[in-house]
């Protein structure tokens, strides 16, 4: 399975895929702005693109002919994809510690990149893995309607969890008031977004391995 994920890491996809996360994280860098974004990006360019490029590629008949299973096929492109959402978030991370010296009296609209805004990212992340992996995996070719599915769902979220982070004090001060000082509250929101993102994809990749199973590779 290692050689499955190098061969992608290496071969399959596109360096300048391993630039984006840098080029992206760097928007953290607007003041005020809406962050969300900046790991959306990831849903918007970075799997398009290199998903297209796989099938361009023929990369699912040239990995069926190696000796592998399917289910270290899945296993390993599921691998692949959580470690490019790990760098987006890893260099967003970054750049939003780095916005946080930048603006110190800056008020936030919209959620501020604190530890508590992460966890909440990797709970979109994990969505889109839910939705994603295992719709893809129906045919393991086609994956414009997955795709869709998968960003649909982490653009809600962003948008519902955005719109209460408003409209709710209560949530407001927990994300960019008082709340923020509590380190204990936003190590919670964190660790929690974590359990769910690792949770949502392990249940994704469950799903798409019983899907793979039963597809003929011609």
């Amino acid at each position: 399975m290692y050689n499955l994920v190098m061969k992608d890491l290496k071969l399959g996809i596109n360096p300048l895929f391993f630039i984006m996360p840098v080029v992206l994280g760097a928007l953290m860098l607007i003041p005020g702005w809406l962050y969300f974004i900046v790991l959306l990006y990831f849903c918007w360019i970075t799997v398009p693109n290199i998903f297209g490029q796989f099938r361009a590629q023929n990369d699912l008949m040239f990995t069926s002919m190696m000796p592998v299973t399917k289910t270290d096929m899945v296993k390993a492109r599921v691998l692949v994809i959580v470690i490019l959402e790990m760098l987006h978030l890893v260099m967003a991370v970054i750049f939003g510690t780095i916005n946080i010296f930048l603006y110190p009296d800056l008020t936030y609209y919209f959620f501020g990149p604190y530890a508590g805004f992460w966890g909440l990212c990797f709970v979109m992340l994990g969505i889109f893995n839910m939705l994603f992996i295992p719709m893809y995996y129906k045919t393991a070719y086609k994956y414009g309607g997955a795709l869709f599915a998968g960003v649909a769902g982490a653009m809600v979220f962003a948008t519902l969890a955005q719109w209460i982070g408003i409209q709710n004090s209560f949530v407001s001060d927990m994300f960019n008031g008082d709340g923020v000082h509590n380190a204990a509250l936003q190590a919670s929101i964190l660790i929690a977004g974590i359990v769910i993102f690792i949770a949502l994809t392990v249940i994704a990749y469950k799903i798409a391995v019983k899907r793979f199973h039963k597809v003929e590779i011609q």
